[in-house]
């Protein structure tokens, strides 16, 4: 595998665990790195949508990228989802984000419809302009409100070399083809909870960044991938099998993988609560029953 930044590996985006009262819980936060850690994650990522980012005020979102680069010091690579609507906001959280250790972070394009998208170029391009980080733009067609095209994507690294990864949210055949439509300028980490993970390895993606709770078994199957033997990849690809049911239930929305990743994730690291802020889904006792069997089967981290 080659990669122009050595960003690589599966990073899991971190979950916001919230105390009784409400509020940021510290100690779980802290257990949450540790376990991500000892279960070999390649990397963390935080501010994602598994993060409620949507949820927290602005305060709250300082409070969790100095944490969580205060509980990495530097172990291994850091990475932070921007998501600020201004251009001028998301230079201040890229800067607040390298002050606390980030390597490298992650921009949403706004959450505008309706304009050119050489518009969405220029405003990344300005944020680009202002960043001493390696920068990857998340892209998700279809998901998000907002995303740019191929030829779109190419542009803005022509104009800013720094815009040289991105998180690719799609299958693996819309990968390959971003990869070739950029001419191979961005290293490119996979989403959609990896269920197509063995395929966007092969598609020439270097990682993917996934919610936490299911993310050591990945680190496994992105290993047994990258050796490239036919038993390795045979246990990658059984491996892979193996979570596709639990992969499909959390994609079935946004919340709903909040809402549940976030209890499985709570009963693999022993934490008392993993309720998901409001506005949720409703949590059922069936499903918090899948997620016990579940979090059986992988085990604690």
């Amino acid at each position: 595998m080659n990669t122009k930044t050595n960003f690589h590996g599966v990073y899991p985006i971190l979950y916001s665990f919230f105390d009784e009262q409400g509020q940021l819980d510290r100690e779980a936060m802290r257990r949450q790195v540790e376990g991500c850690i000892a279960g070999g994650a390649h990397g963390i990522a935080v501010m994602g949508l598994a993060t409620e980012v949507g949820k927290l005020d602005v305060n709250e979102r300082r409070r969790v990228i100095e944490w969580v680069g205060e509980d990495i010091n530097g172990r291994i690579p850091y990475a932070v989802t921007v998501g600020e609507g201004s251009v001028s906001g998301q230079i201040a959280f890229v800067k607040g984000a390298q002050a606390v250790g980030a390597d490298w972070v992650i921009l949403q394009p706004p959450a505008i419809g309706g304009v050119p998208e050489s518009e969405y170029v220029r405003f990344l391009g300005d944020v680009a302009s202002q960043s001493e980080l390696p920068i990857a733009i998340q892209n998700a067609p279809g998901l998000m409100a907002t995303s740019l095209s191929n030829k779109a994507l190419k542009e803005l690294n022509r104009q800013h070399p720094n815009v040289c990864l991105l998180k690719g949210e799609g299958p693996a055949t819309y990968l390959k083809q971003l990869m070739e439509d950029t001419d191979g300028a961005f290293d490119i980490f996979g989403g959609m909870a990896g269920i197509q993970l063995p395929d966007s390895l092969r598609a020439g993606c270097v990682g993917m960044i996934p919610a936490a709770d299911i993310f050591d078994p990945q680190v496994k199957i992105y290993e047994l991938i990258r050796q490239g033997t036919p038993k390795a990849t045979a246990e990658a690809e059984r491996l892979h099998r193996e979570l596709l049911p639990l992969l499909v239930f959390m994609m079935s929305s946004v919340e709903n993988f909040i809402a549940y990743g976030k209890h499985l994730m709570a009963k693999r690291l022993s934490l008392k609560s993993g309720k998901a802020r409001q506005p949720s889904v409703p949590v059922t006792e069936f499903g918090l029953q899948i997620m016990s069997h579940w979090a059986a089967h992988l085990g604690p981290l």
